[in-house]
C-alpha cells in the first residue's frame, strides 16, 4: 500500500481551530516537519481542509 509524505510548509498559527487540530492530529509540529500517513480516503479527507498549509508526496 502506498503512503503519503505530508510536510507542513506554512504555520498553523492564526488559523481556524479545526485546521490547527487537524495539523496536530497528523503529528505535524513545526514548519518543515514531515510524517508518513497511509494513502486512504480518511487521510485524504483530513488533508483537504489544510491543503494550503501542506505539501503532499506519494511514497512507494
Amino acid at each position: 500500500m502506498a503512503q503519503l509524505k505530508v510536510t507542513l510548509i506554512h504555520s498553523a498559527a492564526h488559523r481556524l481551530p479545526k485546521q490547527r487540530k487537524i495539523v496536530e492530529a497528523l503529528g505535524l509540529k513545526r514548519i518543515n516537519s514531515s510524517v508518513l500517513q497511509p494513502d486512504n480516503e480518511a487521510t485524504r479527507g483530513a488533508l483537504f481542509p489544510i491543503a494550503h498549509l501542506i505539501k503532499v508526496e506519494e511514497v512507494k
